[in-house]
């Protein structure tokens, strides 16, 4: 019987192989028998290829389109005739230079790029992770790297990102190939309204209230002009609408990304032998219950006593018992100040984790196997 350490990505500080590293490395000095595997783990968005990479897959490198056009240099990650390609890889917001937002330009264009490295490569099955998107293009550019044609008027191509969405006439879709795709999402938006692509997260990407209109006009002449039936369908604002874009062009199928990825990284199997699962994210909130990583494994996880590590809770102990949990550490209940929580994470967290691991020690018996 094991301890399975499956955290995802303190964000901004940690991946989620170095938490699992450092929460390993507490068990090993404070209970030197006790049997611990790491499976660092995502939920689709930024972090997916490195968790795939943990589990197992070959991290493939592409030069790719950054957001702006840029050239880059991408991960996609590849096991057997299963690829998994992180938007956030080629079209995130880090990927943006100077970290300068480009709410009206910014592009799919590279996350298509790699999707057609890995179909090139022999990739039978796509899984896409889709969070963490620069753009608020509805996923043209995604569609145009695997060979859709979009025009305006006159003939010519439309230009970058949701701005040029307003200026489409005709979209070819005829020459996409035939791929079997997986969206890993665990928004569940439409493409257009109040809760759509453009107003919810629009403003994440820079655009002010004049942008945001911009946006949804943009994306609503996509719409009209694919006539796609996807337009109401939940998860078709992931990423900027590239939901919509996937589903109406590639025929995708959407999957909460969180479940889909712990199959895909073994997680189902691993807990069959653990008496102890610790998970945690960088902030465990509201959010956190609506399905991000945290609760994918607690849920996972069946009758296993499962404990968060996180960098801040902002759930109070009723609401993080009742979702199920059976224990939380955070850094700032040792360091209230958020921005030296996240300076000092690696210390902070090591200090939470020998707590962990003292009072797991106290409570369970050694593993005998």
């Amino acid at each position: 019987m094991t301890v399975l350490v499956a955290p995802d990505k303190f964000k901004g500080s940690l991946t989620a192989a170095e938490v699992a590293q450092v929460v390993a490395a507490a068990f090993a000095e404070v209970a030197p028998g006790e049997p611990v595997r790491q499976l660092p783990v995502a939920d689709g968005g930024d972090g997916t290829v490195a968790a795939a990479v943990a589990a197992g897959f070959r991290r493939v490198p592409v030069r790719v389109s950054g957001p702006t056009g840029r050239r880059i240099t991408a991960y996609y990650a590849l096991r057997g005739p299963v690829a998994v390609v992180e938007l956030a890889e080629a079209s995130g917001l880090h990927r943006l230079p100077g970290g300068r937002p480009q709410p009206l330009t910014a592009s799919s264009h590279g996350t298509g790029e790699l999707i057609a490295a890995a179909h090139a490569a022999g990739a039978k099955q796509i899984v896409l992770g889709v969070g963490g998107s620069a753009c608020t293009d509805g996923g043209a550019g995604l569609l145009t790297a695997l060979g859709a044609r979009l025009l305006d008027a006159s003939g010519a191509p439309i230009g970058p990102g949701g701005a040029g969405l307003a200026a489409v006439s005709t979209a070819d879709l005829s020459g996409l190939p035939d791929l079997d795709v997986v969206l890993a999402s665990d928004v569940d938006n439409p493409l257009l309204g109040g809760n759509g692509a453009a107003a919810v997260y629009g403003p994440q990407k820079g655009a002010g209230p004049a942008e945001v209109a911009l946006l949804e006009r943009g994306l609503s002449r996509w719409a009209d002009v694919v006539g796609s039936a996807h337009v109401t369908t939940p998860g078709a604002g992931a990423a900027g609408g590239v939901g919509f874009g996937v589903l109406t062009g590639l025929g995708a199928r959407l999957r909460p990304g969180i479940e889909l990825l712990l199959e895909l990284l073994g997680f189902p199997e691993a807990v069959r032998d653990a008496r102890l699962v610790i998970t945690g994210e960088g902030s465990l909130d509201g959010q956190s219950l609506r399905g991000k990583a945290p609760i994918g494994v607690l849920r996972a996880a069946g009758k296993t006593p499962v404990v968060a590590l996180a960098g801040r809770c902002l759930l109070a102990e009723p609401e993080w018992r009742e979702a199920g949990f059976a224990g939380v550490y955070a850094l700032t209940d040792v360091e209230p100040d958020e921005h030296r929580c996240v300076a000092d994470a690696r210390g902070l967290l090591r200090d939470r984790a020998l707590r962990l691991a003292r009072d797991f020690a106290r409570t369970v018996p050694a593993s005998r196997g």
